[in-house]
């Protein structure tokens, strides 16, 4: 498979994916647990059906010590006794923030409930930045066809 353009190629695109390159450091930058940024995009990524993201996310997990059975049950997370708490709510945020055009009412009550009961400021307007940012990327590498399965951890930092 050969992606339909390659975006750091293309004049515009090139510019575009720098700014959210750029955009992305508030979010790592916070406080809000690295584990559950990569969960977040993990779980987005494959709602989105996102191959390179999956691939770049879940080698970057792992690679930062996440074992193999969580990344395995992130799809399964409702069911899963491996994820904590407050992990489950940045799950859920991440699962109804991303099916926004699935018929879902958006974000609940409940859940922005439980996000507010498991995050302070800073790190909500983090998971809410982070939702957006990965669903982005996922469009991106989706509609030009990024192939997955050669990323290195590390080699985009």
């Amino acid at each position: 498979m050969e992606a339909r353009i390659n975006m750091f190629e293309n004049e515009v695109a090139g510019k575009f994916v720098k700014r959210l390159v750029a955009a992305s450091r508030p979010v790592e930058e916070s406080s809000l647990p690295k584990a559950t940024q990569e969960l977040v995009k993990i779980r987005a990524s494959q709602i989105n059906g996102c191959g390179v993201c999956l691939d770049m996310h879940t080698k970057d997990a792992a690679h930062a010590g996440e074992t193999s059975l969580r990344l395995n049950m992130v799809a399964a997370w409702r069911e899963a006794t491996v994820f904590t708490e407050p992990e489950r709510a940045a799950l859920a945020l991440a699962e109804e923030g991303t099916r926004l055009a699935d018929a879902h009412p958006g974000v609940s009550d409940d859940t922005w409930a439980d996000v507010r009961k498991h995050y302070d400021d800073e790190q909500i307007g983090a998971l809410v930045s982070l939702v957006a940012m990965i669903n982005a990327w996922n469009r991106l590498n989706v509609i030009v066809r990024n192939p997955a399965g050669d990323y290195q951890p590390g080699m985009w930092s």
